[in-house]
């Protein structure tokens, strides 16, 4: 179902049973999986993979050039989205470079919603929530679960942990660590994301040790050696809280605080 003014390139590679609106280009070394819906006025560039039953609403560019100006039109720049991801009105995603593999990786089942900027080389995982405006600066890693909210930036190279939260207008400019909440201009640590971990079924006990490790890091005016033999000793008991110990251990833009 490919609408009559759409304009599809030879060279793209297209599953029988998607959706192209009206006036939507999709350019050369395109992959659409199957179950994929773009609707009208959309432009995907190549090289770009779709995995299955995407949806893509109005307006949306992604696969363009990487927007740096390094970039010289490298072959093995790409993008990569995968399975079951909504991708609201102006969402713009850029493709890698070859300072981080060529590769911008979309994960499953994630919610972009209006105007979010994905840069070159991110990496994405799986269930996040993009709310309108947020935007990610190149190098960016984003964890399984973690939701951004309206106008949240992040800064380049930053990464955020599972579960993650941050509140409207946040400004990131360091290395959130999973199941924490963070707010602010820039952003510092508020809590950990107690909501959220009980919707996905994070049972009392678990939730407690989380923020056992949270006190020790953020509460108990402990330097980060002595928080880290602390968290060490927590992490014996949790596995949530060996996450927690694992991404401190190889944060390279130091943590919020």
């Amino acid at each position: 179902m490919i609408h009559a003014t759409a304009i599809v390139d030879a060279r793209a590679q297209l599953s029988g049973d998607i959706q192209i609106g009206a006036y939507s280009v999709i350019g050369a070394d395109v992959e659409i999986g199957s179950g994929c819906r773009i609707d009208h006025h959309v432009q995907i560039e190549g090289p770009t993979r779709l995995g299955i039953n995407n949806r893509i609403y109005s307006f949306v560019s992604i696969g363009a050039d990487p927007q740096d100006k390094k970039f010289h039109g490298e072959s093995n720049s790409r993008l990569e989205i995968g399975d079951g991801n909504t991708i609201r009105e102006f969402v713009t995603i850029n493709r890698g470079t070859e300072e981080s593999d060529g590769l911008t990786h979309i994960g499953h089942d994630n919610w972009l919603m209006a105007y979010v900027h994905i840069a070159h080389d991110c990496r994405v995982g799986d269930h996040t929530v993009f709310a309108n405006n947020a935007t990610l600066a190149g190098h960016v890693e984003i964890g399984d679960w973690v939701i951004l909210g309206g106008f949240v930036g992040v800064h380049q190279f930053c990464k955020l942990g599972d579960h993650a939260f941050a509140a409207m207008y946040s400004a990131i400019n360091r290395d959130v660590p999973p199941f924490c909440y963070v707010a602010g201009q820039f952003a510092r640590p508020r809590g950990i994301n107690a909501e959220g971990l009980k919707r996905r079924g994070f049972d009392p006990q678990r939730i407690t040790a989380i923020k056992r490790a949270y006190r020790a890091l953020y509460m108990a005016g402990l330097s980060l050696t002595a928080a880290h033999e602390r968290i060490v000793e927590l992490a014996e008991s949790s596995p949530d809280v060996a996450e927690f110990l694992a991404f401190i251990d190889h944060s390279e833009r130091s943590l919020v605080r």
